[in-house]
This record gives structure tokens, sequence and C-alpha cells, in this order.
């Protein structure tokens, strides 16, 4: 069996590098239709900033018997939310986009909505019910990027992983709370 060439020589590579410099990133080889990439990037960006917000109010308002070992893990969800929204914008400035951080419609360009909950038991199960929806949409993202975009197609199989790992640790938590008992706090209405 004949070895397979290498598709393209370097010399050729190195003439298109050249060419149009001023692309920064974005190469003749990039395949994937770039203005629907930044637009798919920028709603996950928003998701991911709904989802810090979310994390970030249900650290601060959780209560009740077990709420200390939540808020933590609350925290460190929000922070985690926060280095993926660093890295889809930092995406999407290497395709010469330009992040939306604008709070005008960050709902609306978000995946996932923001429900604040009632007690703790809500909290986590609006955070487990966002964090699905992020998994589905994400992995939708990455099998359309496919080979046209690998590098974005990685940033967000990597943030995939981060939600999926995120979405068993508050099944794991529901069922603690489930097993301790954890009463519901009844919703106050100012």
């Amino acid at each position: 069996m004949a070895a397979k060439p290498f598709l393209t020589d370097v010399q050729t590579i190195r003439k298109r590098a050249r060419e149009h410099i001023d692309k920064g990133a974005i190469t003749a080889g990039y395949k994937a239709d770039r203005d629907t990439v930044i637009k798919l990037l920028n709603e996950a960006l928003a998701t991911e900033l709904v989802c810090t917000l979310r994390y970030k109010r249900h650290y601060y308002m959780a209560s009740g018997i077990h709420a200390k070992s939540v808020a933590a893990e609350f925290l460190e969800h929000a922070r985690e939310e926060e280095l993926h929204a660093d890295m889809l914008a930092r995406r999407i400035t290497q395709l010469d986009g330009e992040p939306n951080f604008n709070p005008d419609g960050l709902l609306t360009r978000s995946h996932s909505d923001y429900v604040e909950g009632g007690d703790l038991v809500d909290m986590i199960k609006e955070d487990l019910v966002a964090e699905r929806i992020a998994i589905d949409s994400y992995r939708d993202i990455a099998q359309y990027l496919g080979n046209d975009d690998p590098t974005s197609r990685r940033v967000m199989e990597e943030i995939l992983a981060k939600e999926e790992e995120h979405a068993e640790d508050l099944s794991t938590l529901l069922e603690e709370l489930g097993k301790k008992g954890e009463p519901a706090k009844p919703k106050v209405h100012h």
C-alpha cells in the first residue's frame, strides 16, 4: 500500500499564510460559516453568563441546614461557568468576531432560562435543568462544527464535558438532600 501523500506542499501553505495575513487565525483552510459559528458561540456565551448569574444568586440565597456545602458547590460552578464564558469570548475574537456581553437581550440569546428557585431543592433543580439544556445544545453545536472548525468544536466539547460533570454533581446533591429529608422552605411572597 502506497504511503498517503501530505495534502498540501509546505511552499503553498507558506504562500497562503502570507497572502491574507490580516485575517489572523482564519486561513483558507477554514471551512465553517464564520458568521453562523460566531452567532452560535455568542449564544453559548450568553448561556454561560446567565448560568454564572444564576449560580451566584443561588450561592448567596442558599439557606437551610445543608446550605453551606451546597452553596460552596454553587460558587464553584459559578466560577467554572465564568471560565467557560472567557473561553468562548476568546474563541469569538480569534474568529474576528465580537463577544456579546451586552446585558440587553442576554436571556434571549441564552439557551437556558434564569429561574431563581424558592428553596435549596428548587435551586438545585433549576440549575440541573439549565445544565441539561446546555448539554444538549452544546452537543448539537459541537456536532454542527464537526471538522469544519475543529478548534471551536474542541472548545465546545471541553465545556460540554464540564457541564455533564455539573449535572452529575447536582443530581448527586438532590439525591443526598432527599435522603436527609431536607424540608422545602415555603415561598415568601412580598
